[in-house]
């Protein structure tokens, strides 16, 4: 089984990656690229690019930030498409739904509620958008928020993405391997409740999957405007880093495969 080769391993993994990568939150992605650096190896940080974010910021091939994408891709990084919009524009019939869409994230699960037929549409078009810039295959496809509706996990195995990942999950969609399970540290800006539950998460997590075999850690541009926070995201990769390896998402698609 896949997470058992992964158990055998001498140290256990830590897999960290940016999300909402766009020329919209380029200045912050920057920063947090600066802070990281101080704590993991930034070449094997994932990148989570959205092609267009909020229908705003289109990424123009031959633009600085493509040109700046590309140069993150030679680095060696993992460059997923995270979405197409970002934003959430459906109505959600489902109750569960609207109470994913509305508590789980501030209408940013944009393929919560979309039919099939749109979210492959917008899953192979961001593919190849971002492909075409980084002149190399996709790492994979991680929806926003990690909310994905039933129609759109559907089409995400036609779409031809190797690798998924969700918040409890890291899979292959083709073939619907689970490469490993646990859930993600993160954490959230939005309101003081959050930051203060986020907060405690972080405390908490990396204590409690310990003997997890990888350990994932996310972070969003809105964290660097609460000092809080990246204080908290210092100490926990600081406190990760001790015992793992710092590890790329394509990497440990291979060994678990092996």
């Amino acid at each position: 089984m896949p997470l058992q080769n992964l158990k055998t391993t001498p140290r256990p993994h830590l897999l960290v990656s940016i999300h909402d990568v766009s020329p919209r939150t380029q200045p912050a992605v920057e920063l947090l690229l600066d802070r990281l650096a101080a704590r993991v190896p930034v070449t094997k940080v994932a990148m989570l690019v959205v092609p267009n974010h909020w229908g705003e910021a289109p990424i123009l091939p031959g633009s600085p930030f493509a040109t700046q994408l590309r140069d993150w891709a030679a680095d060696g990084r993992d460059i997923f498409v995270h979405g197409w919009y970002h934003r959430d524009d459906s109505t959600h019939r489902s109750a569960l739904h609207r109470v994913k869409a509305g508590f789980m994230t501030a209408r940013e699960g944009e393929f919560l509620g979309l039919d099939a037929c749109t979210s492959l549409s917008r899953m192979i078009d961001g593919k190849a958008l971002v492909e075409r810039i980084i002149e190399r295959p996709a790492a994979g496809f991680i929806a926003p928020a990690w909310l994905y509706g039933e129609e759109a996990r559907t089409a995400l195995i036609r779409a031809g993405f190797a690798l998924a990942e969700d918040h409890w999950r890291v899979w292959q969609p083709q073939c619907g391997t689970v490469l490993f399970r646990g859930p993600v540290i993160t954490w959230a800006s939005r309101s003081r409740a959050r930051i203060a539950s986020s907060l405690l998460a972080a405390r908490a997590l990396p204590q409690l999957l310990r003997s997890a075999p990888v350990i994932r850690v996310a972070v969003h541009p809105g964290d660097t405007h609460v000092p809080s926070l990246m204080n908290s995201i210092d100490r926990t990769l600081e406190y990760l880093a001790r015992y793992r390896i710092i590890s790329r998402y394509i990497d440990l698609a291979s060994e678990a495969k092996a």
